[in-house]
């Protein structure tokens, strides 16, 4: 009953909103509209198209102009409603966008029908989603003023990660990869999350704060060589979210991440003055992993040794975890343990960094890594394109991030990124 009566309900008010359009012609500007390429275009008469609206199928009558010269032609009133290139409303496009962010796409579909009553096919709701992705990934290039209606704190934090995610055949031809036989599944989405920590819990360690979480991420490279007079794709991207989070005008600016190359390549390019950490706890798995080279697992004594590296190594005593590694030189995980060590210890200054209040762990970027992307695109049975995967991690990057970041302006027309759909 409660079905057929919100479908009766949305279908008078269907009626009553494509009455109302349709009785207003100021659509109707006069023989002549202005066209995009300059020339002017000629009234060619009243046009119907039917759209999909959150009350249903809506069939809107429009005035329709054509522009020989360029041979293209258009409705004004399209344009005016959030209609143009689309045959989905505003509304619809939104929530599109919405379960094109989370679900996949055949279950977008499917929640569509069950909770709104409207039959978006599975791939129209692909190709909006993706379209909606792409124009804010664009946006994301092309639009990076600082945030100014977000307060800096005193220390903020950018963190970088990488995660696989499965692909189709297409894309991993010619590409290493760690099977067996050399070939790859997956392609690296790379991750930058900028967030503030002020907050304290009742140990005194600091907390990520409520709506300071962002992300940008994409499937591009970090690699760069010296003679590359540009610093790479994902480099540009990591300045390009630093730039919007005016993550270099906080008093305190540090760079997260693991012990991968490439992060501390790019902290040192771009962001030189940051305090550079390493993850605490990915410190401490390399710790453990020598002590069961070392002790083997049985027992409990490569706990026991484990355990008092980590907490010399929490407590900043540096030099006594690398002379008890070096006690076992002849094992080759505790020599990589002592050099991963060796080549970071003024990143792992873990009592120093403490004492200052600051934050050693990248939680906030593993789990952005899970949240942005592997929630969505690592569910079973896909397999991605370059251009399908990124379109939707910026769809879903855009989704996540809190603050002003949902309605970054847009380069066209000064419009919002995901202009019609409200993200």
């Amino acid at each position: 009953m409660e079905t057929a009566a919100r479908r009766r309900a949305l279908h008078v008010a269907a009626r009553a909103v494509e009455q109302r359009i349709n009785t207003d012609t100021s659509d109707h500007v006069g023989p002549t509209s202005p066209c995009g390429c300059g020339k002017p275009a000629q009234y060619a008469g009243r046009h119907e198209k039917t759209f999909t609206s959150v009350l249903g199928p809506l069939t809107l009558e429009r005035a329709y102009y054509h522009c020989k010269p360029c041979e293209t032609g258009f409705c004004p009133r399209d344009h005016a409603l959030g209609l143009d290139g689309s045959s989905l409303s505003p509304g619809v496009l939104r929530m599109v966008g919405i379960v094109g962010s989370r679900v996949s796409f055949e279950e977008g579909h499917d929640l569509l029908g069950e909770l709104a009553g409207i039959d978006v096919p599975t791939k129209q709701v692909e190709r909006e989603a993706e379209r909606l992705g792409r124009e804010i990934a664009e946006s994301e290039r092309h639009v990076i003023e600082p945030e100014v209606d977000r307060e800096i704190p005193a220390t903020l934090y950018l963190g970088m990660d990488g995660t696989g995610i499965p692909m189709r055949k297409s894309e991993l031809q010619g590409r290493v990869g760690k099977q067996a036989d050399g070939s790859a599944k997956t392609r690296e989405v790379k991750l930058v999350t900028v967030w503030s920590a002020e907050g304290r819990d009742k140990e005194g360690v600091p907390v990520r704060d409520e709506g300071s979480v962002t992300y940008s991420a994409a499937i591009e490279s970090a690699a760069s060589r010296d003679t590359d007079e540009e610093p790479s794709e994902f480099a540009r991207r990591a300045a390009r979210e630093a730039t919007r989070r005016r993550f270099e005008k906080a008093e305190r600016h540090v760079v997260l991440g693991d012990g991968a190359e490439w992060i501390w390549n790019i902290a040192a390019e771009q962001f030189p003055d940051a305090i550079q950490i390493v993850d605490r706890y990915h410190a401490n798995e390399h710790l453990s992993d020598a002590a069961k080279a070392i002790y083997g697992t049985e027992g409990d004594l490569h706990k026991e040794w484990a355990h008092q590296r980590c907490t010399d190594l929490k407590a900043g005593k540096l030099d006594a975890v690398l002379e008890a590694l070096a006690v076992h030189s002849s094992c080759e995980d505790a020599q990589g343990c002592s050099d991963y060590i060796r080549k970071n210890r003024h990143r792992m200054r873990y009592g120093e960094f403490h004492a200052a209040g600051l934050c050693t762990s990248t939680a906030v970027v593993e789990s952005g890594c899970k949240r942005a992307i592997g929630l969505r695109l690592k569910q079973g049975g896909m397999f991605w394109t370059v251009n399908g995967a990124n379109a939707i991690i910026a769809l879903r990057c855009c989704r996540l991030s809190t603050g002003p970041r949902k309605s970054v302006t847009s380069p066209a027309g000064g419009q919002k990124t995901g202009r019609r759909a409200g993200l």
